[in-house]
């Protein structure tokens, strides 16, 4: 069986890692396509994942546009005498396109009911999507979505992340980080270049909580791109980490975690690291699947965020059992069906 995946943004390396090497290990013949984005060329690198880079990513709207008119062009190059058997992936707006085009099987994961751009541009085109239980199907009827074509389950996309998950206990001394303070927060900046949200990327919502915590813990900032790196330099107490780390394990390391963005919030919110999301957007269903069941706190106000993170270095949540459906053998099960028919 031949298998296109097309990963377009850098948690879904993460998300796709131990789907590839169950595939690789059945015999499957993959073809890994990605874009140049972010850190996905070095977590791809990290993870061991063969792949073919394939346009990147646009700032402006026509720049988007362009960008993502010329990767499919080049990605129908590549794919159009493959024979490909089905094709995966998760919000790649240029993959639903190409295997409808093509007559290619898709299967679709999404999580994010938000993006209406990319959700109006895929879903459609879809013949399975897979999504969270907590997402209103209503939503995505909206967009398009044939409800025959849509399987739920019970959890979020960030549980497949931790299927080999090894902690390492030593992840500050191996990445030789300078802890000063007993507590430690990780904080990640807002999504400002994403096209469903409108920010500006030479500021963070993080700054004025930067200023008062940093008093109280050591703060680590994991930055998307370089401006972000440059709002947090030569602040005292202040690391910038510098991508690709195993973040997972530093989410578990830390005594807290503070997130303008989401999918770090979700898996601190599965390793039982308490989290505060102030994402500056409308709130996704996904965290308010964590919200509901009171591992993960949703702030805005700055006052309150360094309340709230005083409070939680103070005391910490007591653990809650996650309870989620199989997600991993839902994504194989569909996979071998689709592609038998």
């Amino acid at each position: 069986m031949k298998i296109w995946i097309d990963i377009t943004n850098a948690p879904h390396v993460r998300f796709f890692k131990d789907l590839i090497h169950f595939f690789q290990d059945e015999g499957e013949d993959l073809i890994i396509t990605s874009r140049d984005f972010g850190d996905i060329h070095k977590l791809m690198d990290m993870y061991g994942i063969d792949f073919i880079s394939v346009g990147k990513h646009g700032v402006s709207l026509a720049d988007k546009l362009k960008e993502n008119t010329q990767r499919v062009n080049d990605l129908v190059d590549i794919i159009k005498d493959e024979k490909v058997d089905i094709a995966l992936s998760k919000h790649s707006i240029e993959l639903p396109r190409i295997s409808f085009g093509l007559g290619i099987p898709s299967l679709y994961i999404l999580d994010n009911e938000h993006a209406e751009a990319a959700n109006k541009l895929t879903l459609p085109l879809c013949n399975r999507i897979i999504a969270p239980k907590i997402i209103d199907i209503w939503k995505l009827l909206g967009y398009g979505a044939d409800p025959n074509k849509i399987i739920r389950y019970n959890g979020t996309s960030e549980i497949l992340h931790f299927k080999s998950f090894k902690y390492n206990e030593n992840i500050f001394k191996d990445l030789n980080l300078k802890i000063t303070l007993p507590k430690t927060i990780l904080m990640r900046p807002e999504p400002s270049l994403a096209s469903y949200l409108d920010a500006d990327c030479r500021k963070s919502v993080l700054s004025p909580v930067v200023d008062v915590l940093k008093d109280y813990a050591n703060i680590l900032i994991l930055p998307r791109f370089k401006e972000q790196s440059a709002i947090f330099e030569g602040i005292e107490n202040v690391t910038i980490l510098k991508p690709p780390v195993d973040t997972s394990s530093i989410i578990k390391k830390c005594d807290l975690m503070i997130g303008a963005g989401g999918t770090m919030n979700r898996e601190s919110a599965i390793l039982e690291t308490p989290i505060i999301s102030c994402y500056p957007g409308v709130p996704l269903s996904v965290d308010q699947f964590y919200i509901n069941q009171g591992l993960m706190f949703r702030l805005n106000e700055t006052e309150e965020i360094i309340n709230k993170a005083l409070s939680l270095l103070v005391y910490p949540n007591t653990h809650k059992e996650l309870k989620t459906d199989d997600l991993f053998n839902i994504i194989i099960e569909n996979t071998y069906d689709m592609a038998k028919k």
